[in-house]
């Protein structure tokens, strides 16, 4: 039987990348299942608040190509629309995000041993709020960073990822996680960002060929009837929108490849697993209490 992954150990750039692969694979029932129970509710009320948004731009852009009268009453709830599908992306994100981190975070702390609903609870309670706190400060910074130049943006990119499992793991606030972050990436960027961006254009490639038969469909049908005004029926608004909402389990991975970036700068640089290792080593309790947890 293959034996569960270690998780705190130094990786080159090929191992981040198929250790990321091998955790999900060993994990797989346990991260669909927590995925799904952290983070369905708000992949419901996005879907949903999608689907309004996607109906009433339909609506309000086949009327105009149709010579029709503009509704002014629709605007309003148009941009409420577009408001609400925005708020619960990120409240998605960062239900995905933390999910996922402290799935991990708890998998360490139990000795390589898949942690409970109840335990991924406790700690999702207590981060959630704190994390998207902070993703919405990473998403300002790269933002300047990519409207400043886009050189600052892209060395910014993996060393902001590095906040997130820095908070949860080391239990550490916003601006700690922010100046160890550039602390641990130093000298170290270059394999970060490779397997960073490796991971992220795995998921976003899995996505793309994903959602390709429907674009294809949708293509098809205007090139097949190009004298009508295009026009998405209320099922192919809901497909699309449900197809959309399945595809953020893919965001597992990048997250998870970041996570094992973390623990190869950290074991790098600090080499706290392999010091707890000698500490325990020659003790008198062969089989030691696992690390308590802090909520």
């Amino acid at each position: 039987m293959e034996p569960n992954i270690e998780l705190a150990k130094p990786r080159d750039f090929g191992e981040i990348v198929s250790d990321t692969f091998l955790f999900i694979r060993q994990n797989f029932k346990g991260l669909l299942k927590s995925f799904f129970i952290f983070c369905g509710f708000f992949m419901v009320a996005g879907g949903l608040a999608m689907c309004i948004m996607q109906y009433k731009t339909n609506y309000t852009v086949n009327r105009q190509i149709a010579g029709g009268a503009a509704e002014f009453g629709m605007i309003p709830e148009l941009i409420v629309s577009i408001i609400a599908v925005l708020v619960f992306a990120m409240l998605a994100f960062t239900a995905n995000l933390v999910t996922i981190i402290c799935y991990v975070t708890l998998y360490k702390n139990k000795g390589n041993i898949e942690p409970t609903t109840e335990e991924i609870w406790a700690y999702f309670k207590y981060y959630f709020l704190r994390v998207f706190v902070a993703i919405i400060v990473i998403w300002v910074l790269l933002a300047v960073g990519y409207m400043v130049c886009l050189l600052p943006g892209i060395w910014l990119f993996p060393i902001l990822g590095l906040i997130f499992p820095i908070m949860i793991v080391e239990n550490a606030s916003f601006g700690d996680a922010f100046s160890r972050a550039f602390k641990l990436i130093s000298n170290n960027w270059w394999i970060t960002a490779g397997a960073v961006f490796i991971v992220w254009l795995i998921a976003y490639c899995m996505m793309f060929f994903i959602s390709l038969p429907l674009s294809l469909v949708n293509v098809s049908s205007m090139l097949l009837r190009p004298q009508t005004v295009p026009h998405l029926s209320l099922a192919q608004i809901i497909f699309s929108t449900v197809l959309q909402q399945l595809m953020q389990v893919l965001l597992v991975i990048p997250t998870i490849g970041i996570c094992l970036c973390y623990f190869n700068l950290t074991e790098s640089k600090d080499g706290t697993s392999l010091l707890n290792r000698i500490d325990k080593f020659g003790g008198q309790n062969t089989q030691p209490d696992l690390p308590s947890e802090e909520y």
